[in-house]
């Protein structure tokens, strides 16, 4: 019964393919569906209760630059930096942050012909490196698709596949 009253008053931001979210609000989470070979990034500072969460579809904007304008959140190189400075505006601090890592898999390219998923998780890891970032827990890889979900107010962190939802 608890459970089920927690889960009614949490409210679920959405965030689509190439698209970003930052959250204060601590009766709200965020959830990105379908990561396949895209990749899903859930950050939380747990002093300013400041949450967001990025899923980039492609690792570098220079194979579209006006698409990049249009749409930053669509590629790892432009995403990241909209999601980081989104959550400082809240008041998150880089030093503070916790963050969390979902997707990168290998669907429908089963040759390894684009290694999209590989190419965008790498990506990822050289941004953050550079940036001094460190990734707390990830679930990449493989040939699933996944869903993330964080919580504003604790940070909690869950990947749903395959019916099933495990904390990350």
């Amino acid at each position: 019964m608890t459970a089920t009253l927690t889960q009614e008053r949490t409210r679920l931001v959405v965030v689509d393919i190439a698209d970003v979210a930052v959250c204060k609000d601590p009766d709200a989470a965020l959830i990105t569906y379908s990561l396949g070979s895209c990749i899903g990034v859930a950050i939380h500072d747990p002093v300013a209760k400041v949450a967001g969460l990025l899923h980039y579809m492609l690792p570098e904007s220079s194979i579209a630059p006006e698409k990049a304008k249009a749409s930053p959140a669509m590629f790892a190189d432009t995403g990241l930096p909209k999601l980081f400075r989104s959550a400082y505006a809240l008041g998150a601090v880089k030093g503070r942050l916790v963050v969390k890592v979902a997707g990168g898999s290998q669907l429908l390219d089963d040759n390894g012909t684009f290694n999209i998923g590989k190419r965008n998780y790498l990506a990822l890891r050289k941004i953050l490196w550079k940036n001094g970032v460190m990734i707390k827990a990830e679930d990449v890889g493989g040939a699933i698709s996944r869903t993330l979900r964080v919580d504003v107010a604790t940070g909690n962190t869950t990947i749903r596949s395959r019916n099933q939802e495990t904390p990350l």
